[in-house]
């Protein structure tokens, strides 16, 4: 199983414009031959940029933890507490639900 750090790739979303599709006329008035893309210029708020800033820097998840648990899955010590996954996956489920009546 591999780990991946999606907020990283996340940090650095670039904007791209779609070319919207002209009718026929349009396209020969403008010329045909020009394969130029239209451009756009985006501003991002200052608090948006203060967000982007703080996923950048925070981490996601315990590097050390992380190597500690690939240590002992690797060591066959591993051993996974059912009850503790299941108690997990209730809060999430009614986080999730409590959050939808919201």
């Amino acid at each position: 199983m591999k780990i991946d750090d999606s907020s990283k790739k996340t940090a650095g979303i670039g904007v791209s414009t779609t070319q919207t599709r002209a009718g026929k006329g349009t396209e020969k008035a403008a010329g045909a031959s020009s394969s130029k893309a239209p451009s756009a210029n985006v501003t991002l708020s200052t608090q948006v940029q203060a967000l982007t800033s703080q996923v950048s820097s925070a981490s996601v998840f315990d590097t050390k933890k992380v190597e500690e648990i690939k240590a002992a899955i690797a060591g066959g010590q591993f051993q996974v507490n059912a009850e503790r996954v299941a108690d997990g996956l209730m809060d999430t489920v009614k986080d999730l639900i409590s959050a939808r009546r919201g």
